[in-house]
């Protein structure tokens, strides 16, 4: 479905840090949509109308540090406990009670733990590309340190603050390109290549970017989005959601273990690291996700996943809404 940018409502919402930005079309039960790293809410311009065509409130956010929501100093501030927080006051911001949550990537993530911790709020739950994985184990920051050998793990690499932005600053726009193709379907480096979730010691991540053309579904347009964005913001505030992840292990100690019991959703592609890496989660998910109604990998399918196959999400969610009590 084609997308008409006069038919989205922007709005600012007051939220914990300040403001949250969204984009919201139609009308009926509303649907929060939660984009991941490095995006935005346009993430979602192609699901934003069909969900309002099927009869929903469809609203896309800009998470705290992303585009026109506030972007508080601090790594603190990036915590998952304030994201839920956001989360929650945007529902209620926009004169609800409840809402069907859906994330990709790092909003997956911020989903499942919306769910998990506000109940109340948000009855039920959609998960593209990254499946869930209940709070456990050490630190995260130890479990990445052991992985990639004589390599550093990105997640590893983003930690420092500066470091990263060091390397993207000088070209947003090129390293936005590049790092939507390494993990696109259509464009990632081939097998045998090296590996663009992992850096050489002392090098950077843009060196495992692949050097051809854009995805099929990243436009020259909507490359200028992502990257005015970027360029207006900086990248701090993104990647401050990576250096988080041990004060998330701490907050989140309660709930260890513990299972997501509202009606949810799994959808990923066959060719995304974090399905092929994280199929024990997948596999898991009768235990973790008791509420799952539809799980869903598509062939062929990268990490961009309802920006490359926006037609087949687009009915995945509207078939799994459909299905839910209202």
């Amino acid at each position: 479905m084609s997308f008409n940018a006069a038919d989205f409502t922007h709005r600012l919402v007051p939220a914990p840090a300040g403001r949250v930005h969204l984009v919201e079309q139609g009308t009926g039960p509303l649907v929060l949509l939660v984009h991941g790293f490095p995006e935005s809410w346009y993430s979602w311009r192609h699901q934003l109308p069909a969900l309002s065509a099927a009869g929903y409130r469809a609203v896309a956010v800009d998470v705290r540090g992303y585009g026109r929501s506030s972007r508080p100093e601090g790594v603190d501030a990036y915590r998952m406990l304030e994201l839920v927080a956001d989360n929650a006051a945007v529902v209620h911001a926009l004169g609800e009670h409840s809402a069907v949550i859906v994330g990709h990537d790092w909003g997956a993530t911020i989903a499942a733990n919306s769910a998990l911790v506000r109940p109340d709020v948000f009855r039920a739950v959609g998960l593209l590309s990254v499946p869930y994985v209940p709070r456990g184990g050490p630190r995260p920051s130890e479990v990445f340190a052991r992985l990639g050998g004589d390599e550093e793990f990105y997640v590893s690499y983003f930690q420092q603050p500066g470091r990263a932005e060091a390397e993207i600053e000088p070209d947003v726009r090129g390293w936005l390109a590049g790092f939507y193709a390494a993990l696109s379907a259509d464009t990632m480096p081939a097998a045998g290549a090296p590996d663009p979730h992992f850096v050489a010691r002392g090098g950077t991540l843009r060196e495992r970017f692949p050097s051809g053309p854009r995805p099929a579904w990243l436009g020259a347009c909507d490359l200028d989005v992502y990257a005015g964005e970027f360029e207006r913001t900086g990248l701090t505030g993104a990647l401050n959601r990576y250096r988080s992840m041990d004060r998330d292990w701490e907050d989140l100690a309660a709930f260890d273990g513990t299972p997501i019991a509202q009606p949810s959703l799994f959808a990923g592609g066959t060719r995304d690291a974090s399905t092929t890496w994280l199929s024990d989660a997948i596999n898991a998910h009768p235990r973790t996700l008791p509420g799952l109604t539809a799980s869903h990998l598509l062939e062929d399918c990268g990490h961009w996943i309802q920006q490359e196959r926006p037609a087949e999400v687009n009915q995945l969610l509207t078939d799994w809404l459909a299905r839910l009590p209202l």
